[in-house]
């Protein structure tokens, strides 16, 4: 299996410190945020990762390389300007081949074991869905979180019956479901989620293990205190 890790954005939010450094690069527990997320993928025997880039590209692959001190391969997909999260996927498409593949978004922290994403996209292809999402309890800052979760693991659009949760930004996906995109183009993800679940094509769970957003200087620092205990 293939992963992802979206590494692309500005990170508006993290400035000043993203204005000369990716937020992938930015450390917290003594090392970069995308390393954390590489050394996961790799122990969980998920060595082949494609990174996507923007903002300060040369910076991230300077630093990375072809990942062979992780003992992974990283494969570079690199945008002149950030594609949004599915364009970002869909110009990457190439590199990920015809399996359902895991997708992280780089700014976040997460104890879900990745050895577990093998398993979720068999549970996809059983139920003819085009992807899975780990959905996670609703942080302070998005208190109305982003879709509901049945009993059955079936996901679907905030309906505000006190089922919604968050998005983790940890996703399996199947190709096909980004087919239809222009790789040239920006598309938000959100929109391609909502029309999936609509064909009840989109299936998930709840986690209730740590999760954060790192997407501001006091997050960064929050964690930073935590990992470092």
């Amino acid at each position: 299996m293939k992963a992802m890790i979206l590494a692309a954005g500005r990170g508006e939010r993290m400035r000043p410190l993203t204005d000369h450094t990716p937020k992938p690069l930015l450390e917290a527990g003594g090392k970069p945020l995308i390393g954390w997320h590489i050394e996961r993928l790799v122990a969980a025997g998920i060595s082949e990762i494609v990174v996507n880039c923007a903002w300060l590209a040369h910076q991230l692959q300077a630093a990375l390389g072809d990942g062979r001190r992780f003992n992974a391969r990283l494969h570079w997909s690199v945008e002149a300007k950030a594609l949004e999260t599915a364009g970002g996927i869909a110009r990457a498409l190439p590199l990920l081949g015809s399996e359902p593949f895991l997708v992280v978004n780089g700014d976040i922290w997460c104890d879900w074991d990745f050895c577990r994403a093998a398993s979720c996209a068999q549970h996809m292809k059983q139920g003819g869905a085009l992807a899975w999402l780990l959905m996670v309890d609703n942080p302070a800052h998005h208190p109305e979180g982003d879709f509901e979760l049945n009993d059955s693991g079936q996901l679907g659009q905030r309906m505000n019956n006190g089922r919604s949760f968050t998005f983790s930004g940890i996703g399996v996906y199947d190709p096909q479901l980004f087919a239809a995109l222009d790789p040239a183009q920006r598309a938000p993800l959100a929109p391609l989620l909502r029309g999936a679940m609509a064909r009840r094509q989109v299936i998930g769970e709840h986690y209730k293990g740590m999760w954060m957003d790192i997407g501001t200087p006091e997050r960064l620092r929050t964690l930073d205190e935590h990992l470092k205990q």
